[in-house]
């Protein structure tokens, strides 16, 4: 069954190695024909939340108004949203954080986002798998509480330099996780 999804990147690195695990999963999900959305974070502009429970009462996701009012309807209408980003400073990447604060703003408006399905493609510098810890305890987290299941997870260690992903299996992991969907 096609399915609508949503791929949010967190890297402002165009060519690094999580943006090439992203684009082998879009091409493998295209093929499957699935309808892919792509918003590169670190090329728009989001703030951070501010708190002010609003949402969607202005006629858009947020009173502040940046570019998450236009991911937001493409999430609302998804059957799936991924998140990709490389692992910053044992956390997520600001460029896709102010993204993930403003899932938000579906529980303050009571909008019923729950059923989609989530996935995380993440990488990092050091071999030590807890170091995306940072990463994936925030994501399945917020996936709980919107009521989201996780189909799966893509965690490459080891590769800091563009390229490095080449020489892992982790762009292949990305591509076969969207035989998940």
């Amino acid at each position: 069954m096609s399915k609508k999804m949503v791929v949010i990147t967190g890297s402002p690195r165009k060519n690094g190695n999580s943006f090439a695990m992203t684009e082998a999963f879009i091409k493998a999900a295209e093929s499957k024909g699935h309808t892919v959305t792509r918003f590169d974070a670190a090329m728009k502009n989001v703030g951070g939340c501010h708190a002010c429970e609003t949402c969607f009462q202005t006629g858009k996701a947020c009173s502040f108004d940046d570019d998450f009012n236009s991911i937001a309807p493409a999430i609302l209408e998804a059957d799936a949203v991924i998140f990709t980003m490389p692992v910053y400073w044992y956390s997520i990447p600001a460029q896709i954080k102010g993204i993930i604060d403003k899932l938000f703003s579906f529980c303050v408006a009571g909008k019923d986002v729950a059923g989609k399905e989530c996935a995380l493609i993440t990488c990092c510098e050091e071999d030590d798998m807890s170091v995306m810890d940072g990463v994936r305890i925030p994501i399945e987290r917020s996936a709980a509480l919107l009521k989201w299941k996780i189909v799966g997870e893509v965690m490459i260690p080891g590769v800091l330099n563009t390229g490095d992903i080449e020489k892992t299996d982790g762009c292949e992991q990305a591509a076969a996780l969207a035989d998940k969907f």
